[in-house]
């Protein structure tokens, strides 16, 4: 089992940029690919980006490709999502998972992950 924490949520302004971390625990981080998804209440979860299990390769929600960047250091156990150019429909709290693949475009479906993080709240005001 691998434990997952978000960090890096807050309020900002629209057109601000926030950046996200996700740190792993466990020895099997860089075996796999790394998502992030959001939700907001009464909404569904939502796909944002994913990266695969070197890094070589991301996926991105057409609603954040060019604003958001996600990235990882296998050597931190860290997973990031750096987001520019924030747009208050992009409120919501972020969960970053572990996919039990390694990379795909299957990767944009949230039953491909078996490991999720608590959560962080990105607040964008208008």
């Amino acid at each position: 089992q691998v434990q997952l924490v978000e960090s890096g949520g807050g309020l900002v302004q629209a057109g601000g940029s926030l950046r996200l971390s996700c740190a792993a625990s466990g020895r099997t981080f860089s075996s796999y690919a790394m998502g992030w998804f959001r939700q907001t209440p009464g909404k569904e979860r939502e796909f944002v980006a994913a990266v695969s299990w070197r890094g070589g390769t991301t996926y991105y929600a057409d609603s954040v490709k060019g604003r958001f960047t996600i990235s990882r250091d296998n050597a931190k156990n860290t997973v990031y999502l750096q987001m520019n150019s924030l747009k208050p429909e992009d409120t919501a709290v972020y969960y970053c998972a572990r996919s039990g693949l390694y990379s795909g475009t299957l990767l944009q479906r949230g039953d491909t992950y078996d490991n999720w993080g608590q959560g962080t709240q990105v607040t964008v005001s208008s």
